[in-house]
């Protein structure tokens, strides 16, 4: 009973030092104290005690932010954000101590050789770095917490068709760059991959699931099947994996836009795919021990073998994912073997009975997929709050884990011991080569060997016989006195002043003053010194510097020969049997806040190294993988790694026909009911793509008969239309550029042309932004005004806004003074330093383009509706259609893009409806050319534009049609002439076709030419006139 009691105290405490080690983990804590008191409070609860630990760093006191940040605004708002930490070994530099000067710039000069000397990268390279990460870093995530990171489709369907089989990317849809970082390394399993595709429900969920696991694990695993078939059979080059993500998104309490935790969500998914995989399990196995296959893929034992307090114990446990420290270690091998012991293990393997604790791991069964999770976060309890660790960390493409495992227990602890001893004796003679390397007695120190070889230097000089300050001239140069002050210091009083002198000042020149007149030898020398002792001395130093230089090269190659010795410890056969190669690295980019994930996936078909960034995949290498991966000089590193068993081909190989022997590809892998929904979509994708095809033939079309008519009538304008001086437009854009470059000198303190740039730029950036901000009626559009209020409105990137801006002061009519001249010039000079992969022009001149159908569209609108108000519907109405068409295709990129399509919806309808009318009427008048007209109205004009308002099944526009119809079916029933009736007859069959299809089409009219200053105004008025938009009937 005493050895169970004392058995069931030590799994006691083994169980709170296994929560101790995750709380220290998790919050990066490492006073054990304070983890054992916030495990008391929670009385064992790891969340509780994670929370308490929390709220107990929230109210550290913070460091005032305005000091911790140090932000340098530049021309296009970026900003660099750079912490500074106040060192508690400072030297003041401020008072007059010459001491502190000459320490610090000792200590200066020897971090800077000590650094140099570890990693060849000198302190400027360094700080450089620094600042460009920085900056690159706090833009990113500056960026990534301004917008949620969503990527928006193209609107051309060939943009997003699949390239042959390259693989399918997935969709960030919020935030959801870590579940396709995960969830594409799975896919790549082939394995994996199979298990998903083949998966069947148990059959007594379909009924009802028995509990709210199984409600919400089963549809998960439905989704992710027909994410997975889309993956391999979907026509487009990237998928929507929205309604898997939702139901994962109810698993997380945090916020829809954080980031989520990578490692967390890899566990909770292995969870319910676990789950669901054993459901099933249990129902094909009645009576016998299922086997669950994302068991017996990803999850492995350890033998835990230890010592507490002299008593031993072993005990087996299962692992998933494997975690890792990274803080503190150069590589994956270090990392694992300090994983694997725990404590003080010396008692473990020896004779004596001691009473120290510790533990070894040994794994006793690997898993086919081996996960290795590489903790880089850690809470900073000064700061309170949590810290990237952007530590150097490298892993190989194959690593083998012999000497892990428990079969190999006593060769690898020998081979650890002589490790541990060849370590020793490294550490020594690297302590013996660091006294050679840095030799001398003060802050500030130097190789031996140049310290010999300077003081040869020396010894060789030619002698002088002098002092250094003995045959400067002492005659006074121009101006000053100062070779006669020189030479009473050097040789002693001076004979007396005259009157002129005595009244003389000084004056100090310091850059003259202390020249060296040319006749000096370049550098000290020895006073005297004879023949004998040179020759003496020169042997000595020549001997010794040898004998120096020797020993470093013996201590160098002795280093070198143990560090040989340690790498090729395990390089044996016997220790290269259990190969796990690199199948996949997920990579986070960015801070503890906020980043972004993607992954390399290794294809062993094609034998290189994929890299999948979600709706992005590339051909990448293996050297892109190691410079995003290893970290230490990019805020990019892994902190996922994924090895799959090198012996087990079955993980990546493809599936075969077992009738014909061919390999699966594409829809062949899939079951009929994931074949049918892959087929649904790709004919989904096909009718896209068509409409698409018809849609830009008909907008072609379009526009080559607008040119053409355009070219036409381009010497007569209408009677309504004024024609503008073709310099307005500009003229209105320059006088604000003007306005911004005034206000930007009278307020700014630095005149040079960059500056006034700068600060010009962001006025009449604010001065748009509050346009754009502002809530005016409906007849002050300031899109009208200019291109930028437009661009923010709707939301266009942020290069796209600073270039056009840019473009705005770049004018070269803005030179009527010095001033803008030379600001013109500055602008255009930064044009010009815009590289291609900073702006995409492709993007730029879309955005410019869509501004541009958004004018033409509002002169459309215009005009139509002036000519509206003048009764003028004929020509109206082709204004109105356009004008609505055009809106149409505006507002499907954008609430903000168009105009109201109620407004021009009434409008359009009203029109027509005012047409029929007049038409009707002629036609009632009986009179042969009136009939004629009205019914070549009907004809060429409305019953063209009848398809218009059928195609949407419009409410008001039906009842309108309706009406139109009813007026001339109304005829039918009267008495008329002959003519009439046959002219009716001929005519009743085109009204009534319920055809949406349009066979014929009037050409768009021609865009009269408004500058914006007198569009902005006859928008304005033509609107104020209409008042609001009608919400009855017509």
């Amino acid at each position: 009973s005493v050895i169970n009691t004392v058995l069931m105290i030590f799994l006691l405490q083994q169980h709170q030092q296994t929560l101790l080690n995750q709380l220290r983990e998790v919050t990066g804590t490492t006073d054990v104290q304070l983890l054992q008191q916030a495990l008391q409070v929670s009385n064992g609860d790891l969340g509780e005690a994670v929370a308490f630990l929390t709220e107990k760093n929230a109210k550290v006191p913070q460091q005032d932010e305005t000091t911790y940040y140090q932000t340098s605004q530049v021309a296009s708002d970026r900003y660099i954000s750079v912490g500074s930490q106040a060192d508690t070994n400072v030297i003041d530099l401020t008072g007059d101590d010459k001491d502190d000067l000459q320490r610090a710039i000792a200590l200066s000069l020897e971090e800077s050789n000590r650094a140099f000397r570890e990693t060849g990268i000198t302190d400027e390279e360094q700080a450089i770095s620094r600042v460009l990460e920085a900056s690159i870093a706090e833009n990113k995530a500056s960026l990534k917490r301004t917008h949620t990171e969503v990527w928006s489709d193209s609107p051309n369907p060939h943009d997003r068709k699949r390239i042959d089989n390259c693989p399918v990317g997935l969709k960030n849809v919020g935030n959801t760059c870590w579940f396709s970082a995960v969830i594409q390394s799975l896919f790549n399993l082939l394995e994996f991959q199979r298990l998903v595709l083949n998966y069947s429900p148990p059959a007594r969920v379909h009924d009802l699931p028995r509990n709210q696991k199984e409600h919400r694990n089963l549809p998960f695993m439905q989704e992710l099947r027909n994410l997975f078939s889309l993956m391999v059979g979907s026509k487009r080059k990237y998928v929507d994996p929205s309604r898997a993500v939702e139901i994962l998104k109810d698993a997380f309490k945090s916020s829809e836009s954080q980031q989520q935790d990578v490692s967390e969500f890899t566990h909770k998914l292995l969870d319910w795919l676990e789950d669901a995989f054993q459901m099933k399990a249990e129902e094909d196995r009645e009576g016998e021990k299922p086997k669950n296959p994302m068991v017996e893929l990803f999850y492995g034992r350890f033998l835990a073998v230890g010592v507490h307090e002299g008593k031993k114990f072993e005990n087996t446990e299962m692992f998933g994912q494997y975690p890792l420290q990274v803080n503190g270690f150069k590589d994956l091998h270090e990392c694992l073997e300090a994983a694997m012991i725990e404590g003080e293990i010396e008692s473990l393997h020896s004779a004596e009975n001691s009473a120290r604790s510790g533990q070894e791991h040994w794994f006793t069964e690997l898993p086919p997929v081996l996960t290795f999770e590489l903790s880089r976060f850690e809470f900073n309890q000064a700061l309170g709050r949590p810290e990237k660790i952007h530590n150097k960390l490298e892993f190989p493409s194959m690593l083998y884990m012999d000497r892990y495992m428990d079969r190999n227990r006593e060769i690898t602890r020998i081979k650890r011991e002589e490790i541990r001893r060849l370590k020793e004796h490294l550490t020594l003679l690297q302590q013996r080569l660091e006294r050679y390397l840095s030799y001398g007695s003060g802050p500030k120190r130097f190789p031996l060997a140049d310290v010999l070889q300077y003081a040869m230097e020396f010894a060789s000089s030619k002698p002088v016989c002098t002092s250094p300050v003995d045959d400067i001239d002492t005659s006074a140069p121009p101006g000053g006195t100062t070779g006669q002050q020189l030479s009473g210091l050097a040789s002693g009083p001076a004979a007396a002043p005259s009157a002129a002198q005595q009244q003389r000042v000084p004056i100090h020149k310091p850059f003259t003053q202390s020249r060296l007149p040319p006749d000096l030898p370049m550098h000290p020398a020895p006073r005297h010194i004879t023949e004998e002792e040179l020759r003496v001395l020169e042997g000595c130093l020549h001997r010794w510097r040898s004998e120096v230089e020797n020993d470093t090269r013996d201590l160098q190659g002795s280093i070198t020969r143990i560090h040989r010795t340690i790498e090729l410890m395990y390089s044996d056969k016997s220790m290269m049997q259990v190969p796990y190669r690199l199948h996949a690295v997920l990579v986070h980019e960015g801070q503890a806040n906020a980043g972004h994930y993607w992954a390399y996936i290794y294809d062993p078909h094609q034998r290189c190294w994929m890299k999948y960034n979600d709706i992005s995949v590339t051909k990448s290498s293996w050297e892109e993988l190691v410079r995003d991966s290893f970290g230490g000089y990019r805020n990019a590193s892994a902190y996922c790694l994924m090895y799959i068993n090198d012996k087990k081909p079955f993980l990546t190989e493809e599936e075969f026909d077992k009738e014909t022997g061919q390999i699966l590809s594409g829809m062949d892998k899939l079951p009929p009911d994931l074949k049918q929904y892959v087929k649904e979509d790709n004919e989904q994708f096909d009718k896209e793509i068509e409409e698409w095809d018809i849609m830009q033939a008909r907008k072609a079309q379009q526009e080559k008969l607008a040119l053409a008519t355009a070219a036409a009538a381009a010497a007569q304008d209408p009677e309504y239309m004024e024609q503008p001086s073709p310099t307005n437009d500009s003229k209105h854009l320059q006088e604000d550029t003007e306005r911004a470059i005034s206000r930007a000198a009278a307020e700014q303190e630095e005149r040079s042309p960059e500056a006034l740039l700068n600060a010009a730029i962001k006025m009449e950036y604010a001065r748009l932004l509050r346009f754009a901000q502002e809530d005016t009626p409906v007849e002050n559009d300031y899109r009208l005004q200019h291109i930028i209020v437009y661009f923010i409105q709707n939301q266009a990137p942020k290069k796209i806004l600073e270039r056009t801006l840019l473009t705005q002061f770049a004018d070269r009519n803005l030179a009527f003074d010095e001033r803008c001249k030379s600001i013109m010039n500055v602008a255009r000079a930064k044009l010009d330093l815009i590289k291609p992969e900073e702006v995409n022009m492709d993007e730029y001149e879309i955005w410019h383009q869509d501004y541009r159908n958004f004018r033409e569209t509002t002169i459309l609108m215009v005009t139509g509706l002036e000519l509206f108000q003048k009764t003028n519907y004929v020509e109206a109405l082709m204004y109105l259609i356009y004008a609505y068409q055009y809106n149409k295709e505006l507002l499907l990129k954008g609430l903000y893009r168009g105009h109201d399509e109620e407004l021009l919806g009434h409008y359009r309808r009203e029109c027509l409806l005012k047409l029929n009318e007049q038409a009707a009427a002629m036609f009632e008048s009986g009179e042969e050319p009136e009939v004629t007209t009205g019914l070549g109205i009907m004809n060429e004009l409305v019953v063209s534009c009848i398809p218009l308002l059928l195609v949407h099944d419009a409410e008001r526009d039906l009842l309108a049609v309706e009406d139109m119809r009813n007026r001339w079916c109304s005829y039918l029933g009267q008495e008329m002439e002959s003519n009439l009736q046959e002219k009716l007859t001929d005519f009743l069959p085109k009204l009534l076709d319920c055809s949406t299809e349009i066979k014929s089409f009037h050409d768009p009219p021609k865009l009269p030419t408004y500058s914006t200053l007198e569009l902005c105004e006859r928008f304005s008025r033509i609107m104020a006139a209409l008042g609001r938009v009608p919400t009855e009937g017509r």
